[in-house]
């Protein structure tokens, strides 16, 4: 045995595949592929040191050692369960992490979460860095793209659209581009690699800013809106954190981006009342948002 490499969260895989019998089935149960479940349970077996399954045409069939871990691993599922119940229901804090500048588009509709749920305490952890959900950074995260860990559940809750921007200062220095599609002799604001790797909008400057003037560049959506609104140069933003900032004009309706957004978490903290409720405020406004973009 090789208790060091005894991932506790193997038990959750092992449980599914006694209760389900098959692997197919428990890949069904835990929104897996197969092949994760096999391969979870041969690491539990390399850890213990011993097979907990016998694989047959007919399914899985518990040895004898798998039998007597089968109590165990259930204990440790309640155990796990009323910890975690007991901590959000005590607190009822929510810690959602969110893209820089998109804090904004949940701020005017905390009222009516706070009056439909007081007992909440949302608390928003805003940053360009992604949260390490795993390691109880956030119980929730807003992201951008797919998502690539079997640990995680990720449920779209809207797309944002992307257009071009400007502020009153910036046309009256330079007056506006008359297409998103040349942007040549304009002062553009760049994304650095690490935004630009999750931005929508970064390649449609890289496709349509040639002859323009990267003025500045930037790793958080925050500040581009900031130098943006100062006149320091055109910007590609999303139109539900745009639009909202009073000191920037859209200066085209054509679609320049898309981008999906997801709200993810861990799949043991779903059925967590407050957490619940959280996801479909979350899901609400991102959704009104798009709609209203």
């Amino acid at each position: 045995m090789d208790i060091d490499r005894l991932d506790w969260n193997d038990l959750r895989y092992f449980l599914a595949a006694v209760r389900a019998g098959t692997l197919a089935g428990a890949a069904r149960h835990l929104s897996v592929k197969h092949s994760t479940v096999g391969r979870r349970l041969t690491a539990l077996e390399e850890a213990l040191g011993a097979a907990i399954f016998i694989r047959g045409e007919q399914g899985l069939k518990l040895t004898s050692t798998g039998e007597r871990l089968v109590p165990l691993a259930e204990q440790i599922e309640r155990s796990t369960r009323e910890i975690r119940d007991q901590v959000m229901t005590q607190t009822a804090r929510v810690r959602v992490a969110v893209p820089t500048g998109l804090v904004k588009v949940f701020a005017p509709h905390l009222g009516t979460l706070q009056r439909s749920h007081p007992e909440i305490v949302l608390v928003f952890l805003s940053s360009s860095q992604p949260a390490d959900l795993n390691k109880g950074e956030a119980e929730l995260a807003i992201r951008v793209g797919e998502i690539a860990d079997e640990n995680l559940i990720a449920r779209k809750i809207g797309t944002a659209v992307w257009s071009l921007y400007g502020s009153s200062a910036y046309l009256a220095r330079n007056g506006a581009p008359k297409t998103a599609r040349n942007l040549a002799g304009h002062e553009l604001l760049g994304f650095e690699p690490r935004l630009a790797a999750i931005a929508a909008g970064a390649k449609w400057i890289a496709a349509h800013g040639q002859g323009a003037k990267i003025a500045m560049i930037h790793r958080e959506l925050a500040d581009m809106i900031a130098a943006a609104v100062a006149g320091v140069g055109l910007a590609v933003l999303p139109r539900i954190v745009a639009d909202l900032e009073p000191g920037l004009q859209r200066l085209s309706e054509e679609v320049l981006g898309e981008q999906a957004f997801f709200v993810v978490y861990r799949r043991e903290i779903a059925q967590v009342g407050p957490v619940q409720q959280v996801i479909r405020f979350l899901a609400d406004v991102m959704r009104a948002a798009a709609r209203g973009a």
